[in-house]
């Protein structure tokens, strides 16, 4: 059974050696977001190792910077972030407090973002204000599952984020086809060889399944090409620029929330 106390000393050997590697490389660009990893790692794991408060806690301040970020990019009003970002708390409170009630909290949240545009009597806006909002409801909701989750979530982010780092490097390799118009400088190849390598950081970590290397393998991908596909929309490179070497939180948890996507399906 994964644990967080079996997953720190992985974690913190990790971290100590990608330092050294960074080190030895010398580029700034590393540095920066090592350095980020190195503040980023002990504040997540100690939020898990608290339990379902923790990660609930976790998971709300997630939420919260990342419907920032969606708003931002969708150029939605202050009054419809707000709304949708009361709407994705409860989801994620209800996951702690009264899982048996999640569908209750969705669909009131639903009923909450769609009521603000139609209640300001917006005719010009209001069919892209209200999608955007159910959008970004769907889609953020999604950490709400780290909460049941616990530890498996945990090892899941390690895995996404090696996956992540190993499709990049292959890709710009090994090249080839390219994944998705969506996203013109990932290749199948990156994303293949990232795949296995997500796979494998499940395998070590102790938490491999079917259901969670398909969330690794098919969600991860997924989810990256959902994010760039609302930022082309947005034409925006990134969703933020406040988070070293990533842009924003939605730049560092898209893949997270598309293997979570997959994950709750599975289960």
């Amino acid at each position: 059974m994964t644990t967080v106390a079996s997953l720190a000393p992985w974690l913190g050997g990790a971290l100590a050696l990608a330092g050294a590697g960074v080190l030895a490389s010398r580029r700034r660009e590393l540095m920066v977001r090592w350095c980020a990893w190195a503040v980023g790692v002990p504040l997540v794991t100690g939020a898990f190792w608290l339990g379902a408060p923790g990660v609930a806690a976790l998971a709300t301040a997630a939420a919260l910077i990342a419907v920032r970020e969606f708003g931002g990019l969708l150029d939605l009003p202050l009054t419809d972030r707000a709304v949708l970002a009361a709407a994705v708390t409860a989801v994620i409170v209800t996951a702690w407090l009264a899982p048996g009630e999640i569908l209750r909290a969705g669909a009131a949240g639903a009923l909450a973002v769609t009521a603000v545009p139609l209640l300001s009597g917006d005719a010009d806006h209001g069919l892209r204000r209200a999608s955007a909002a159910l959008f970004g409801l769907a889609w953020l909701s999604l950490l709400a599952a780290l909460v049941p989750l616990g530890a498996d979530a945990l090892a899941l982010f390690v895995a996404v984020s090696v996956a992540d780092i190993a499709a990049y490097f292959a890709g710009r390799r090994l090249g080839g086809p390219r994944l998705s118009p969506l996203s013109p400088a990932k290749r199948w190849s990156g994303t293949l060889t990232g795949a296995a390598a997500g796979v494998g950081a499940l395998a070590v970590l102790g938490a491999a399944s079917w259901q969670t290397a398909l969330a690794v393998a098919v969600g991860g991908p997924a989810g990256d090409l959902i994010e760039s596909m609302v930022k082309r929309g947005a034409r925006q490179k990134d969703a933020g620029r406040w988070l070293p070497g990533s842009g924003g939180l939605l730049d560092r948890v898209d893949s997270l929330l598309g293997a979570l996507a997959v994950l709750v399906v599975l289960h």
